[in-house]
């Protein structure tokens, strides 16, 4: 808690609780700020949203309070954040991309609980409401108002993540409007149900829950996004590792099945990732390891040979052949510290 040059109380916490959370894991960040109006009153709420959304240059309007108000929650998952906010009337202009400022390079998928928000795009402006959700890119100029007290989720993604999922956004110009739709519908109840029980998931739960919102958020953008032949080429290359990665425990899983369930020709399979620098069984045997790795951490993940079986592997000695090269450690190691944290030792 600090005093401002003309003596009104200001306060901006990293508040680090909640009952549910799990002892293990990191608890939700959260910052909150009062601050009467004044010379560099707002410097704080500038530096809030730097750190949990854009950089903004931010200014008070008629509408702002003599005594302004914000509240920022963050909650971490699987590389992804979850940010609520809640503020009072404010004008912000982003500024990234220039004078020197770093390009930022997320989305972000802002859905409004209360209150009103201006965007202003060039000569485009919305006006968001309570219900609203859009899609928004970190590298878009945009100036925004929030023209009344408000309070918005706001789930931010890595660029590279999201376009992972849904490649034709690299290729839509203006984001497409997440208009109502089941899919959309779908997409807020999982966030909202996310929200309660994120606090209560480890490392691989959290992993699977950014997972599932990047799947979701796909459904709910692709349909309304035109595509070019490149950018079908990705899709069909994300489509096929969305396939490894549901059919990794199978052990005939290799191109050959692939091939036959999404009904091309092998050669095709194989064109689809000649310039990539990888191939269909790197692939499988990079998802497989990875998966492996996952449950030799968990203190109820079995024994390594059960662990090489469950995820496709037929010898664990090639198993740990194989996870030694690619992690320049045994298995067997990563089991025992493991076990050893999960006894407390």
């Amino acid at each position: 808690m600090t005093l401002t040059s003309d003596g009104s109380r200001k306060e901006m916490q990293n508040v680090v609780a909640g009952q549910r959370e799990h002892p293990a894991l990191a608890p939700p960040e959260r910052w909150r700020m009062r601050s009467k109006l004044g010379d560099h009153a707002l410097s704080e709420w500038t530096d809030i949203l730097a750190q949990t959304h854009l950089r903004f240059e931010v200014s008070a309007t008629e509408r702002t309070p003599p005594t302004f108000c914000g509240v920022v929650t963050r909650r971490r998952f699987g590389g992804l954040a979850m940010v609520d906010c809640g503020c009072s009337p404010f004008l912000g202009r982003s500024v990234s991309g220039e004078q020197g400022e770093r390009t930022a390079e997320v989305f972000g998928l802002q859905f409004i609980r209360r209150g009103v928000e201006s965007v202003r795009e060039r000569s485009h402006e919305i006006n968001l409401r309570a219900g609203d959700m859009v899609l928004w890119d970190g590298r878009t100029k945009v100036e925004i108002e929030v023209l009344e007290p408000f309070v918005k989720r706001t789930v931010i993604f890595p660029r590279e993540r999201l376009l992972a999922v849904c490649p034709h956004l690299e290729d839509a110009g203006a984001l497409p409007p997440l208009r109502d739709s089941a899919s959309v519908r779908l997409l807020v109840r999982y966030l909202d149900s996310l929200a309660i029980e994120l606090g209560a998931l480890d490392q691989p739960g959290r992993a699977a829950a950014a997972d599932a919102a990047l799947e979701l958020l796909r459904a709910a953008v692709a349909p309304s996004v035109p595509s070019s032949r490149a950018a079908r080429r990705t899709a069909m290359c994300t489509e096929v590792r969305r396939y490894i990665r549901g059919h990794l425990s199978d052990p005939s899983l290799g191109p050959d099945s692939i091939a036959a369930a999404h009904t091309m020709s092998l050669r095709s399979l194989h064109a689809l990732f000649e310039d990539r620098d990888e191939s269909v069984c790197g692939i499988i045997r990079g998802e497989r390891l990875a998966r492996c790795r996952d449950d030799l951490g968990l203190a109820g993940g079995g024994s390594v040979a059960e662990i090489a079986y469950r995820w496709g592997f037929h010898d664990p000695a090639h198993f740990a052949r194989a996870f030694k090269a690619h992690y320049e450690v045994t298995p067997s190691e990563v089991r025992r510290e493991s076990l050893l944290r999960a006894s407390g030792a």
